[in-house]
């Protein structure tokens, strides 16, 4: 069977990425093609997390161990070790792809389409449009964003969330009435 992978971000407007990849394939696989087609380097630390409809997360498959205890009652699940098909069977599941650790940035993915009968040797991107957002952050602008972000919001709790709403709003990630403008 060959997936195809829709992924998007919450940065970058015109930014979106479509993969296909054998369902035999690993997650490190599934990874490696992503940093090809975003340009991210494969040697940063990163994770799969799958997603219920709502975006809440239920399982990491994580690039490396993170020395997570030996008693924890979580499985752990690495990419290398982990096979896509084992894990998603439907398409429209929804992934993260936790791409920068000290700032949580992520990227919206979504399985579109499963094709049976099929074989792939190696992943493809198949469709690139738009820059990447940038995968590591400055940390002074990063830290500038946040207080020009809060004096407009009037957000200087130290209990509320860093980037808004915890809720889960449809309209922020509509991968199937998504509109690119490309320029001429």
């Amino acid at each position: 069977m060959i997936y195809r992978f829709r992924i998007v971000s919450d940065e970058v407007d015109d930014f979106k990425r479509e993969i296909i990849i054998d369902s035999n394939a690993t997650f490190l696989e599934l990874h490696d093609a992503i940093c090809d087609a975003t340009g991210f380097d494969k040697a940063q630390m990163s994770s799969f997390f799958l997603c219920e409809d709502n975006w809440e997360k239920y399982q990491e498959i994580t690039l490396e161990d993170m020395g997570q205890e030996s008693d924890s009652s979580e499985d752990l699940y690495l990419m290398a070790d982990s096979v896509i098909g084992d894990s998603l069977d439907d398409t429209d599941q929804k992934l993260l792809f936790t791409f920068d650790y000290l700032t949580d940035r992520s990227l919206f993915m979504k399985l579109i389409d499963i094709t049976t009968g099929k074989n792939l040797p190696k992943p493809e991107c198949v469709v690139s449009q738009g820059e990447a957002p940038s995968q590591n952050v400055d940390f002074d602008e990063f830290e500038a964003s946040q207080i020009v972000s809060d004096t407009l919001t009037g957000h200087f709790d130290d209990d509320d969330e860093m980037y808004g709403s915890s809720e889960y709003n449809d309209d922020e990630v509509d991968f199937d009435n998504m509109s690119i403008d490309l320029p001429d």
